[in-house]
């Protein structure tokens, strides 16, 4: 579910968002606290990911493609 909305925020197909989220932490960082981020919002999920993926290099804004 998290990728399939973080790409719709981003304005990705899923696979593009897979990468993405992969390449910058965000799906070890899901497996890691799965627990803790089950219970949040989706918003607050998806702004979880942004936060991580951009500490690690990553760029997108919401509405902007890879």
């Amino acid at each position: 579910m998290c990728i399939s909305e973080f790409a719709e925020q981003f304005d990705l197909d899923q696979p593009a968002a897979y990468r993405y989220l992969a390449k910058y932490g965000g799906i070890e960082f899901l497996l890691e606290h799965y627990e803790i981020e089950h219970t949040l919002s989706t918003d607050d999920a998806i702004d979880d990911l942004e936060a991580i993926c951009q500490q690690a290099g990553g760029e997108l804004s919401p509405g902007e493609s890879e």
